[in-house]
């Protein structure tokens, strides 16, 4: 009579667990395989960030990629895919590079200024990378371009797989970021600093810590933003730029906003796109 009791008690057990799973893999969004696995690049429609472009009257785009989930968050699909010059979201490279190199020891070795004076006050200065990148000083990482020079210029990029790997003459080594022919879609932004992040690039463990140091623009107890913005005056209209990645929850989210400036008014607003676009995301 036990083992009676006992074998129907094993089978009411089995049914009633056969029944649970069959329910939970035929509730809506839950499968027994994972999308997201499927297709590592889904592209999620349920965050509208077209919403902050109409409210600050911009023209533009915005890619988001959220690394755990592996999702794209976008704006204007077309322009994410066309490329640009790189202005001075450049300086990532060109940091790396330098460092690599040895053309400068370190973030903090100052380059003389040349008593040229610029638009920008804080360009007419001795200064060091830390500051320049900061800064966005165009004349101390023309400095540094010409002393790393062509050659070796072009065989990084090339493995960097940077943009278009376009660089130009020789001539062309101090201005090739800023003025052609070197182009990257937002896209390709996102493929590069995904590299950066995962220390996959061909540059040493002293040179990524030194970079990805100098490119924190916020560190609080809850999020950290690493970025860079760029502007590309060479062009009508003016190109702007703000690429970066944020680590906030455990998580990364890469992302590249591009927009079509106006003038010195539309620039800030490069960095105020981001954030209501993280906000919208429930980050921040």
């Amino acid at each position: 009579m036990i083992r009676s009791e006992r074998s129907l008690f094993i089978i009411s057990i089995t049914i009633i667990s056969i029944i649970t799973l069959l329910t939970f893999t035929s509730l809506p969004g839950i499968s027994a395989t994972s999308k997201i696995n499927e297709h590592p690049s889904v592209i999620a429609q349920s965050v509208n960030l077209g919403a902050a472009f109409k409210e600050l009257n911009i023209e533009g785009s915005i890619l988001i990629y959220d690394q755990n989930n592996q999702k794209f968050y976008q704006h204007n699909a077309s322009r994410n895919s066309t490329a640009f010059l790189p202005a001075s979201t450049f300086k990532i490279l060109n940091s790396l590079i330098s460092l690599e190199t040895g053309v400068i020891k370190d973030e903090i070795a100052i380059l003389t200024w040349d008593g040229i004076m610029r638009e920008f006050p804080t360009w007419n200065r001795d200064t060091n990378m830390r500051q320049a990148y900061k800064d966005s000083t165009v004349w101390f990482y023309q400095v540094l371009a010409r002393r790393v020079g062509h050659e070796r210029m072009q065989q990084f990029i090339n493995q960097v797989g940077y943009g278009n790997r376009q660089i130009g003459t020789p001539e062309q080594i101090d201005k090739f970021w800023l003025s052609g022919p070197l182009q990257i879609t937002p896209k390709q932004q996102i493929e590069f600093l995904q590299r950066l992040y995962r220390r996959e690039l061909p540059f040493s463990q002293r040179t990524f810590d030194l970079v990805q140091d100098i490119m924190i623009l916020e560190k609080t107890p809850n999020y950290i933003l690493r970025a860079k913005t760029g502007w590309a005056t060479s062009v009508k209209p003016n190109i702007g730029w703000f690429v970066g990645y944020l680590e906030q929850n455990n998580n990364v989210y890469f992302f590249a906003t591009n927009i079509y400036m106006k003038d010195t008014a539309d620039a800030p607003k490069r960095i105020e796109l981001t954030r209501r676009s993280f906000k919208a995301l429930g980050l921040l």
